[in-house]
């Protein structure tokens, strides 16, 4: 086994599968809603939102998938953009609680591209959020000062609640929340996040992961839906977007991201985003 290979095993074990992600996407949400519903509202703009039915019944329509009769406490998130229409039932208001969310899907967070256009998920299934949502709800019902701010820094813990239970491998069983899911994957897809300016192999993946190579790269396309090749130079083309957007130069993001040169990365750029780096930058401003 080689040194390097090592040394990210064991690195591995003490490494926080959504940490990782985080550290490079900030993920952001701000309530708008609480209390009582009734009637009709459009939620339609260009981020995600997170709706908590606590009580009462609601009606969901949306061109993204069936309608919905919503009738018990649960969490709706929609992760990107989604016109959906809620009704309630005539004569009778719901209790809600509603945030807009970004989860950096356009910087290319891949967990917000990997998820699902819509998740409904009874609060039954979980349990542990519990106490986040009594201080949700809590300050929901007050008029304390820094309600606004609270309610935003509790949403955004519940929305990580949420992912650590995708995590888990409960509602995915495809993409990256169901790789992450899988101990042996997680491993191995940590690492890349955490260290993708290292000279990977699929042989040093599978190292990681502690499985054969012929095994990991079937497993890992079963799971993710691309090769583990795809995924690193997706993922360290989006890193590179991140830098340049942050004012770094192409050379500098070709080092931090393990392409030996400006050109590289451009090769790179132009074959996974179409554009080269600086067509890119300018597109995305």
């Amino acid at each position: 086994m080689n040194h390097w290979v090592s040394k990210l095993i064991l690195g591995v074990l003490f490494m926080d599968r959504l940490a990782v992600l985080l550290q490079h996407y900030t993920l952001s949400t701000e309530v708008f809603h609480t209390g009582q519903f009734c009637g009709q509202a459009v939620y339609d703009s260009t981020h995600g939102f997170l709706h908590l039915l606590r009580s009462g019944a609601v009606r969901v329509t949306s061109d993204r998938h069936p309608p919905l009769d919503l009738n018990e406490p649960c969490l709706l998130l929609y992760p990107r953009q989604a016109r959906h229409v809620f009704i309630a039932p005539e004569g009778k208001a719901a209790d809600l609680i509603c945030s807009r969310i970004d989860l950096g899907s356009v910087a290319g967070n891949p967990i917000a591209r990997a998820l699902p256009d819509i998740l409904h998920i009874p609060l039954a299934k979980m349990p542990d959020m519990k106490t986040t949502l009594d201080l949700l709800v809590a300050e929901s019902n007050g008029n304390l000062c820094g309600r606004q701010a609270a309610m935003n820094r509790l949403s955004e813990l519940l929305l990580i609640h949420l992912l650590r239970y995708l995590m888990n491998g409960e509602s995915v069983s495809t993409g990256l929340l169901a790789g992450l899911a899988d101990k042996r994957l997680a491993k191995a897809i940590t690492a890349i996040h955490e260290q993708p300016a290292e000279a990977w192999t699929l042989e040093g993946m599978a190292e990681v992961a502690g499985m054969s190579r012929a095994r990991f790269a079937t497993v890992f396309r079963e799971t993710i839906g691309c090769t583990p090749g795809t995924y690193l130079s997706a993922w360290r083309i989006d890193l590179a977007g991140k830098h340049l957007r942050h004012g770094k130069s192409v050379a500098w993001t070709a080092d931090a991201v393990g392409y030996g040169s400006a050109a590289a990365l451009a090769r790179a750029f132009r074959m996974i985003r179409g554009l080269s780096p600086g067509q890119w930058l300018k597109t995305a401003e």
